[in-house]
């Protein structure tokens, strides 16, 4: 999956995620409802959030080039009352969108992540931002008594982003050389390998991973897979074989 092809999909799954956020501030009890999986945040701290990653990124495709400083955020805060933080976060979003529509997905732009698997390009942040409007639309839905299973399309992508954006680092792994293999029941395998090289991933085709004899192999369902590396769900939920510390190792290391 190229992040130039699916660039289109991409400001489609942002849009629809942000759509779905909203929703669940419009349907929560109260703007001050805790969020379980975020400690300390209440739901108006959460939508605060969302929208400021959304204009900031907005700046970033719009002003920044590959090996630029890290650009401050503006800081502004969203509003309080209900009705007008729902227009704000909408407004953020489209402010995002256009921006990524503007610059187009091959425009190079400041990244903080290494440009190894994940390039600093704006498809890339699009692609980055998808996962950040996924996991707290959950988050939101969470606070509101509603969560719901990611969708599968967005699942999936969210999954092999984290690996190649968050996970592919030249950083030296402080143990033994392993390998976490992550299985979606409906989505294929992921292999995640770690030594002295840093982090790296491939995908497994079905016969490499019913051959494959990792350090550690996870399985679930593509949203328990997401939801398991963005640690909204503990890993005792899914099935695991082999080493049984190797998953907190690496999000220790993280």
């Amino acid at each position: 999956m190229t992040e130039h092809l699916h660039f289109p999909a991409l400001l489609r799954m942002i849009d629809e995620r942000s759509a779905a956020f909203r929703a669940a501030v419009a349907a929560a009890p109260s703007l001050d409802a805790d969020v379980p999986s975020c400690p300390g945040w209440t739901l108006y701290d959460l939508a605060n959030h969302l929208s400021e990653g959304d204009r900031f990124w907005a700046y970033i495709v719009r002003n920044t080039a590959p090996g630029d400083e890290r650009p401050s955020k503006d800081g502004l805060a969203a509003p309080r009352e209900r009705e007008a933080l729902i227009a704000w976060l909408a407004d953020s979003t489209e402010q995002l969108l256009t921006a990524l529509r503007e610059a187009g997905p091959d425009r190079g732009c400041w990244a903080w992540w290494e440009p190894l698997a994940s390039l600093h390009t704006v498809a890339a942040a699009a692609r980055r931002r998808v996962p950040e409007s996924l996991i707290h639309t959950y988050d939101a839905q969470l606070a509101s008594g509603t969560p719901q299973e990611l969708p599968t399309i967005e699942a999936v992508d969210a999954i092999e982003e984290f690996l190649a954006t968050v996970c592919t680092v030249t950083v030296p792994w402080p143990g033994e050389p392993a390998t976490m293999d992550y299985h979606a029941a409906e989505a294929g395998s992921w292999r995640q390998t770690v030594d002295a090289a840093g982090s790296r991933f491939t995908r497994l085709t079905a016969a490499e991973a019913a051959e494959s004899k990792p350090t550690a192999a996870i399985y679930g369902t593509a949203s328990e897979m997401a939801l398991l590396m963005y640690m909204r769900i503990p890993a005792g939920s899914l099935r695991m074989e082999g080493d049984a510390d190797l998953l907190q190792r690496l999000q220790n290391w993280g």
